[in-house]
């Protein structure tokens, strides 16, 4: 027997427990929220969850197609609902879907063609941030978490040299890669290339701030269930931080203007980040 089988069997059955034994009983999910870092995944995800209709998954951030896929099919599937209870959902409500949020997968080709391999059919929702505030959260993250020592403009400076001499899958998988992640543009591409428009739902961080419900409605549209009124709605992972230099704020919006407009023009959709 293999390494990964073995790790596979020891993640399923002693790490997950009763949910490892009954995997086999349980489904895959129906939707994934793709990405991206910093931009209220989870917080959309769990505002999601909240539909009578949906049930939730063991926890958020699976990381099943990249960081988790050696542990195999029925490892991810012990995450999920059995069909069992899917079942009771259907009958309570007329509905029912599970669905998971790993924003790291955004940026990774082979996870998008193993989602396409192991499950075509499954949605995709992309919860997008004006990439100016996205790179300074994901700094001021790293501030809290005491790995980065720089100043923003120290380390964006240094990303920006390291990007000049590598490919941009070299930055964005590096820690310090705080406007890579923004540049959506780049990420985006691997998946229209194999997923159909019509799988993928494009949302932004200031819509779901601006317009919960309405923003909520729309993606309960896309997932083919009722409109509902979210009575507890989710804000997760939040943070306070210095407000960033306007000097700053003022070039990177125009460091970012041309990648926007590329992105926009691919999803056919915009959003308004030009501030």
């Amino acid at each position: 027997m293999n390494k990964n089988k073995i790790r596979g069997y020891y993640h399923r059955y002693f790490k997950r427990g009763v949910s490892g034994i009954t995997a086999s009983s349980r489904v895959l999910p129906d939707f994934i929220i793709i990405g991206t870092v910093r931009s209220g995944s989870t917080s959309l995800y769990y505002n999601i969850c909240e539909h009578p209709s949906v049930l939730e998954a063991a926890y958020d951030e699976i990381g099943y197609f990249d960081s988790n896929y050696h542990l195999g099919e029925n490892w991810y599937r012990s995450m999920f609902p059995t069909q069992k209870m899917m079942n009771k959902i259907r009958e309570d409500t007329g509905y029912s879907i599970t669905g998971e949020d790993t924003p790291f997968y955004f940026w990774k080709k082979e996870v998008a063609e193993r989602i396409l391999s192991d499950m075509p059919e499954t949605k995709l929702i992309v919860i997008l941030r004006n990439p100016v505030d996205r790179a300074y959260s994901n700094y001021n993250l790293a501030v809290r978490e005491n790995n980065e020592k720089l100043t923003f403009e120290e380390a964006i400076g240094e990303e920006i040299e390291f990007l000049s001499k590598n490919s941009f899958r070299e930055t964005v998988d590096r820690f310090r890669s705080y406007l890579t992640k923004g540049m959506y543009v780049n990420q985006i591409k691997p998946w229209l290339d194999i997923f159909s428009r019509e799988q993928l739902h494009f949302l932004s961080t200031e819509q779901m701030k601006n317009e919960p419900c309405e923003t909520l409605d729309l993606v309960f549209k896309f997932l083919s269930i009722p409109s509902y009124d979210i009575k507890n709605l989710q804000e997760r992972k939040l943070a306070n931080y210095k407000q960033m230099n306007e000097n700053t704020r003022e070039q990177l919006i125009k460091y970012y203007k041309s990648y926007n407009e590329e992105f926009f023009k691919i999803i056919n959709q915009k959003f308004e980040w030009d501030k």
